[in-house]
């Protein structure tokens, strides 16, 4: 295997540098002024957690940022997270009224951060105060943004809540599956802080199905939640597979936020197998961690991909190559990767998801030289324990809830996030969570 050349360390600090800035104190407080405080705020409707976006803006405007803080709190627990990683491009300022009128819309992730900012460099002060404990209790299944929102929200309804993470630092994708020119792993860190400063406990290195059994969680607790996320992606189910140099997209993205960066070794020559977002930020790490050329490799059209246009523009800019309509047929090599064999597709019919199908042009095979292959095929549920879990239904490998207050086909099971929805944004968990917690709510209290 062909190793990139190794950078600085300020060369790293340089192309892991943050894509958007923070704003300046006037800088911010101009561009709140901007805000028209919309009657109807379809900023706020967009936005799947529906935060009170003008009301904090207009704080902001008015230099109150604590209250401005307490207002997204009151709709989002990971809002620092969601304003650097949000796609807010096409939720929130998506919707923005400017936007119609041809002008630049406001830039509301950006104020949301600096409100945020401020709420933890003043040392996150208690802005809520929970019910009396009512005597019940809460176990949630991981500390991704799902189960922080949903143990968030318990302590304040009065419950007794504890999260059993199996990594060793908590946050979830929060802080091991968003790449660190959108946000670090300290930035995740201090909204866990947050969470159990609210009371909620948190027990690391703890794998469910090992460490402790669903069972003894199940009778430990009046109700569960699950918040597992996604698994690696699956199999491509080629030839090499197995060669020293294929790696899990979401293996990779970890290994990247553990910020040692000149440890992870990637090739000069880097093949990235899928077209989502989950793709284009591995594709984008390993070209800032020295790789010379990196290919994105996608089965279907660019009218197909699921990432973000804002994501590939992203890519495009990294000097990422895109060879769409390709499938890979093998990995090539004797002791590691050495190259991809890859064939030409032809597009077909729309399926039932508004896709093409394909199928593979004859005689069409080619080879590309790489040292490294990304699978970043999507990612399925994690089953190792959960497939026991009496009543759990799934579809499309996602577990079905109920759409208004979570709760699965186990009466005191509920779930929230990637897992039933099958991998959408942050801000999406963090409303999962909130909603099941007063599912949960409603199950033990009526």
């Amino acid at each position: 295997m062909n190793i990139a050349q190794k950078l600085s360390q300020e060369q790293y600090e340089q192309n892991f540098g943050e894509i958007k800035p923070p704003f300046t104190a006037s800088s911010a407080v101009a561009e709140a002024n901007r805000c028209l405080y919309c009657y109807d705020s379809p900023c706020m409707k967009a936005c799947p957690t529906h935060i009170d976006i003008s009301t904090f803006i207009k704080k902001i405007a008015t230099g109150n940022l604590k209250g401005s803080a307490k207002t997204i709190l009151q709709s989002n627990w990971v809002p620092l997270t969601c304003a650097k990683a949000c796609p807010v491009e096409v939720l929130c300022e998506g919707a923005c009224v400017f936007n119609v009128k041809g002008e630049k819309a406001i830039e509301i992730g950006r104020l949301q951060r600096y409100a945020m900012d401020y709420y933890f460099e003043i040392s996150a002060p208690k802005l809520f105060i929970p019910k009396r404990e009512n005597g019940k209790s809460v176990g949630i299944i991981g500390s991704g943004p799902a189960g922080l929102a949903c143990g968030a929200e318990s302590v304040l309804l009065g419950y007794e809540v504890t999260i059993y993470e199996a990594n060793k630092i908590p946050g979830g994708l929060d802080t091991w599956g968003i790449a660190p020119y959108k946000m670090r792993q300290a930035d995740s860190l201090k909204e866990v802080k947050l969470i159990e400063n609210l009371g909620v406990k948190i027990q690391t290195n703890v794998l469910v199905g090992k460490d402790i059994s669903f069972n003894e969680l199940l009778n430990r607790h009046d109700a569960i939640f699950l918040g597992i996320g996604l698994g690696e992606s699956p199999e491509l189910k080629i030839p090499g597979e197995e060669l020293p140099g294929v790696i899990g997209a979401l293996q990779f993205i970890n290994q990247v936020k553990n910020e040692k960066w000149s440890s992870v070794n990637i090739g000069r020559r880097v093949a990235v197998i899928g077209a989502g977002n989950t793709s284009i930020d591995a594709a984008t790490e390993a070209k800032r961690l020295g790789a010379e050329e990196v290919f994105i490799l996608y089965r279907r059209g660019k009218m197909d991909m699921p990432a973000y246009e804002f994501e590939y523009e992203l890519a495009i800019k990294d000097n990422i190559s895109f060879y769409f309509q390709t499938a890979p047929k093998k990995i090539i090599g004797s002791n590691s990767v050495e190259a991809i064999e890859c064939i030409k597709m032809e597009l077909g019919e729309l399926d039932s998801k508004g896709r093409h199908s394909v199928k593979p042009i004859k005689n069409s095979e080619f080879v590309i030289p790489i040292d490294t292959v990304i699978k970043a095929i999507g990612q399925t549920v994690k089953t190792e324990f959960i497939s026991a879990i009496d009543g759990l239904k799934f579809e499309d490998e996602k577990i079905l809830v109920d759409p208004e207050t979570y709760q699965t086909g186990n009466p005191k099971v509920f779930a929230g996030g990637d897992c039933i929805n099958g991998g959408k944004e942050v801000v999406n968990a963090a409303y999962d969570g909130k909603r099941a917690a007063h599912g949960i709510h409603k199950f033990l209290f009526g």
